[in-house]
């Protein structure tokens, strides 16, 4: 039987979504999945207010900082102050494709310097013992050949790297949009397979278009893990089924009402510290997705936890909507 490792199935690390109140959120569904930060520059934990970037609950573990950068010894100070936060693990981002990233040549832009990429890695991982891994896309631009996914991995892992999360799409690094750079080139999964087979000494997880768990596990039969993004973003719910069907737990999965009302006092102390409602549960909005008065609970959160002195109560009062809405139609079904 084929053996389960933690990074069996994993969040993506998603700019502008996955913050500490997202992750605090998630984690109340899922006690097993890997979840990651918002891809962090290395400068702005430098010379950035590092708590508020990185700041985490104790109970957020496990949990990855994803880092951006082209600065081996940039790169190396920021993995140090995120092991001393607590993370369990750094990764580097070599995938995202946005104009940003582009103009400092990190990101998906590092896919063309394997070179360098491999001394980003060799620094960090001197500089810290807590793993150092690699999220990059199977090809980026004209260098999208197999063999230039090969030379990439092979380069970097010398460098020590042990595990790649492989987005199987190449990127495009310019004409297309960060949006467009997710949706538009085709998935190659077989070519991430072929990888897995061609190197079964490194740790291989697979990235892109993946929506379900039964997709995850379908992945998992030929490699060591799968990461959800936006599936997992969009519907969070998905996250309370995934101790048990990736991980095989015993445990029950937590209602959706039970995980509203565990998120509550996290709500309550993170109002105390002066945090706007809006912040935390805009994050939350897709909690009852395809479930009966979905929509009102929506609006009724969305307009309420913008109202000055919104506190906890808004969203208690919501998801009593929603539950009231799905009981009245469970009773005309029956």
């Amino acid at each position: 039987m084929k053996k389960i490792s933690i990074h069996q199935f994993s969040v993506a690390p998603m700019m502008d979504w996955t913050d500490r109140h997202c992750r605090a959120f998630m984690r109340l569904a899922t006690k097993r999945a890997v979840l990651y930060t918002e891809m962090l520059h290395a400068r702005a934990l430098i010379h950035g207010k590092r708590e508020q970037l990185l700041g985490f609950p104790s109970d957020q573990s496990p949990l990855v900082l994803q880092l951006g950068g082209s600065e081996p010894g940039d790169l190396a100070l920021a993995a140090k102050i995120g092991e001393d936060y607590g993370y369990d693990e750094i990764n580097l981002n070599v995938g995202c494709p946005s104009e940003r990233v582009q103009s400092g040549n990190f990101g998906a832009a590092l896919m063309l310097e394997p070179d360098l990429t491999a001394r980003l890695v060799a620094a960090m991982r001197e500089a810290v013992s807590i793993p150092v891994t690699v999220k990059c896309r199977i090809g980026v631009d004209e260098q999208d050949t197999e063999q230039d996914l090969d030379r990439f991995i092979d380069v970097v892992a010398q460098a020590g790297c042990e595990h790649f999360i492989v987005h199987a799409r190449k990127a495009w690094l310019s004409g297309l949009s960060p949006k467009d750079n997710r949706e538009i080139p085709p998935l190659d999964y077989q070519r991430v397979y072929r990888l897995k087979q061609r190197r079964p000494d490194l740790h291989i997880c697979i990235n892109g278009g993946i929506e379900t768990l039964d997709q995850c596990a379908q992945h998992g039969k030929m490699l060591d893990g799968s990461m959800l993004g936006r599936a997992a973003y969009h519907n969070p719910y998905i996250l309370a089924h995934v101790d048990r069907h990736i991980y095989g737990a015993d445990t029950a999965s937590l209602t959706r009402a039970q995980i509203v009302e565990a998120m509550i006092p996290y709500i309550e102390d993170e109002l105390a510290k002066g945090v706007r409602l809006p912040s935390i549960t805009r994050h939350m909005m897709g909690l009852y997705l395809h479930q009966p008065g979905a929509r009102h609970g929506r609006r009724y959160l969305s307009i309420e936890a913008c109202k000055d002195g919104a506190g906890a109560r808004v969203v208690l009062e919501a998801m009593a909507l929603v539950e009231n809405m799905r009981e009245e139609a469970a009773c005309r079904v029956s």
